[in-house]
């Protein structure tokens, strides 16, 4: 765009988080509206969809986000309970704003939820991460994945194989924009800024010995209900992390939820042990450098996949499908599920330097923001001037 001056009658984009994942793609993307010219004005809107106030501030101030200029406070329930209040929550914005789009990120409750209400009032609705498939319907992320994309209006991808994944669900190829990983944005920019895990460590209170064995350390996360919501998967998990800690020291980061079933199912004895320095929930900043000092990440998370993909750390993902292929075939990711044998196998593999190495994947160079800034500001303004 040539023009310095926003058109006149198009009102804010409307960026909606709602749980921690979609703080980590916002901030990029809200950093680059302000930095193009026109400057695309923003309304940020936090459902408070993750309601831990604590863990949010510190996000915030983390990733250098703006305080949110609207919170909807939805707090926790059940999936219909937290969608429907999502949306009775968020129509009002819309009315009161009318803004030019909604962008949403991710696949969680709030995405979908926002982009119901906005495509049912006619607004616009613009997906970053569109196109990623697990093919996996159990997961609710899934169903928020798939619907999400259906009826969005302007899709943002962060690899190429998204665009077949919705060309099979027959979704018109002009609507998709290839842009990147804004997930790596965030990295990028804050690697020089990550903690050390010894100050993380000490900070938390738990024992630093774990940092200090000559073989390095890996760290640990699992929160998934698949995966830590029933003693029978919950206990052999855990059983092996113990067996893997036997080999290599384990920096396990204990979810809330991961956290309390643990207690219920009276598993503590198994992580009960020197060789495992257990943390509660951990900041942006202080995973960041867990993760990038680390010879090897074990995790269920989507994000942790790409993320050590892009720092060059083999990961070991504990599922049986993973909705970032990319990680698996470029970079450092492998999928062992739940399989004792393959995780075993996997550390040793890493452990004897047999790891992927990887390679960073197309497009996740920290300007995914930037072209979905400089893409959406054109898609914008020529809307616009056709409804004008």
């Amino acid at each position: 765009m040539s023009s310095q001056a926003w058109p006149e009658g198009l009102g804010p984009v409307v960026c909606v988080v709602g749980a921690r994942p979609n703080f980590m793609k916002m901030a990029p993307i809200l950093r680059a509206f302000a930095a193009h010219r026109p400057v695309l004005p923003t309304l940020l809107v936090h459902t408070g969809q993750h309601y831990d106030r604590d863990m949010n501030d510190r996000l915030f101030v983390d990733l250098r986000l703006p305080r949110p200029d609207i919170n909807l406070e939805v707090g926790s329930g059940t999936h219909a309970v937290q969608t429907a209040e999502v949306m009775r929550r968020f129509e009002p914005v819309l009315d009161a704003h009318k803004p030019s789009c909604v962008l949403v990120v991710g696949d969680v409750n709030s995405t979908l939820a926002c982009t119901l209400v906005g495509v049912k009032k006619g607004v616009p609705v613009v997906h970053v991460e569109a196109g990623l498939r697990s093919y996996d319907r159990a997961m609710p992320e899934e169903i928020n994945r798939v619907l999400t994309d259906q009826i969005a209006d302007r899709l943002y991808t962060t690899e190429r194989s998204a665009l077949d994944n919705l060309r099979r669900e027959g979704i018109d190829e002009t609507r998709v924009c290839f842009v990147g990983n804004v997930m790596i944005d965030s990295l990028l920019a804050n690697r020089e800024f990550a903690h050390r895990p010894e100050k993380t460590l000490a900070e938390a209170g738990a024992d630093a010995g774990v940092l200090r064995d000559g073989a390095g350390y890996g760290v640990a996360t699992l929160h998934r209900p698949s995966n830590v919501d029933h003693p029978e998967t919950l206990r052999p998990l855990l059983g092996v992390l113990r067996e893997v800690a036997a080999r290599l020291p384990l920096v396990f980061a204990l979810h809330p939820r991961t956290r309390a079933n643990i207690e219920r199912f009276g598993l503590a004895p198994l992580v009960d042990s020197p060789r495992i320095a257990l943390l509660p929930p951990q900041g942006y900043l202080e995973m960041l450098g867990l993760m990038a000092d680390a010879r090897l990440v074990l995790t269920d998370s989507g994000g942790l996949q790409e993320e050590t993909t892009a720092l060059g750390v083999p990961c070991l993902t504990l599922r049986e499908n993973t909705e970032r292929p990319i990680t698996v075939g470029q970079g450092t990711n492998t999928l062992v599920g739940r399989d004792r044998a393959a995780i075993l196998q996997g550390v040793d593999d890493i452990l004897a330097g047999c790891g992927k190495s990887g390679r960073v994947p197309e497009f996740w160079d920290g300007q995914a923001a930037a072209r979905i800034a400089a893409d959406l500001a054109d898609w914008l303004t020529a809307r616009h001037r056709t409804a004008s």
